[in-house]
């Protein structure tokens, strides 16, 4: 190019037209929307976050599409939870990971004692978002990855981290407060499949779930008959459906405890292994979270408690009532 056509379009286009790529969002692919949300709440306009699996996907059954895997071979950092959540998907991101920057953002953030060991093929239960003050810990660890790849934004990654740090941990106690209120005879959480251990640990409430922790084995006549006995057993006033798993299983107890004289309503859907829509307050994390628990607190007999300060910026932007 003649040196003085090149001087010409420095002086007519914008200098970041020529911006580095360092400057640029950094571009990443995150499986879950738990990871995502998190990643775009830490990363602010520093990072471009794509989600793999949507509303209403399980990801312990997912397989990758040819634009599912092109979207992957595309990004410049890949998150997934690990702990074998994403099942069949490991094999793939275990390959992208030679020539792709790639983090198990659980194994990473969270110590071997805060961890649920199962005694399935899991080993581990990956269903850590379910305690916030677990999930909290993986604010730390993408915001030193993403300060790595993109330095100049390294005080945005630590001042976003701090903000939502502090939600995260209001949304934990809030929750504590909420469940806590619900009368100890009726504190049993009866859903789908067994996804809310972390939860039942965290705010104090007994969890059973039809199924196991993977979705991918079928639910036999035999744990119907076990859960319609708990349920009956205990006065239950109300199961859970989730937003990622076919209702029958649960309609089957709700039914079999019908037969033996007992009641039980479904008390709402809940967000299990993925969060609600984009662009609703069900699809962000702290949304989720909320919304299960007003859901279970409602159903189940207690009393929301107020939200706590830390929180009305959010929820003035998703018109929540405080």
């Amino acid at each position: 190019m003649h040196t003085k056509y090149a001087l010409a379009l420095l002086t007519t286009f914008p200098f970041s037209v020529f911006a580095s790529p360092q400057d640029a969002p950094l571009n990443v692919v995150a499986t879950i929307g738990m990871i995502a949300d998190v990643a775009e709440e830490v990363g602010g306009e520093c990072v471009a976050v794509n989600t793999m699996m949507g509303p209403g996907v399980d990801p312990h059954l997912y397989q990758a599409s040819a634009s599912d895997v092109a979207m992957l071979r595309n990004a410049q950092y890949i998150l997934y939870s690990g702990y074998s959540l994403e099942g069949q998907l490991g094999n793939v991101l275990e390959n992208l990971s030679e020539r792709i920057p790639t983090l198990a953002v659980a194994p990473a953030s969270i110590t071997p004692d805060d961890l649920i060991t199962t005694q399935d093929v899991y080993g581990i239960d990956p269903h850590l978002w379910m305690d916030v003050s677990l999930w909290a810990h993986t604010l730390p660890t993408l915001r030193d990855t993403f300060s790595e790849a993109r330095p100049t934004c390294a005080d945005t990654f630590e001042r976003n981290t701090e903000r939502y740090q502090a939600q995260l941990l209001a949304l934990h106690d809030w929750v504590k407060e909420s469940i806590a209120s619900i009368p100890e005879e009726q504190r049993i959480l009866v859903t789908a499949h067994d996804a809310f251990s972390y939860f039942g640990r965290a705010y104090d409430i007994e969890v059973e779930g039809v199924q196991g922790i993977s979705t991918e084995s079928e639910t036999g006549i035999a744990d119907i008959r076990a859960m319609t006995s708990v349920v009956v057993e205990r006065g239950v006033p109300a199961v859970f459906i989730e937003s990622t798993i076919n209702p029958r299983t649960v309609q089957a107890v709700i039914d079999a405890a019908e037969q033996q004289g007992h009641r039980v309503a479904i008390g709402g859907e809940l967000f299990s292994d993925a969060m609600g829509n984009a662009g609703t307050v069900n699809g962000t994390y702290i949304g989720m979270i909320y919304s299960n628990t007003q859901h279970i607190v409602g159903a189940l007999g207690g009393s929301m408690a107020p939200l706590p300060e830390e929180l009305a910026d959010w929820a003035a932007t998703w018109d929540v009532s405080p």
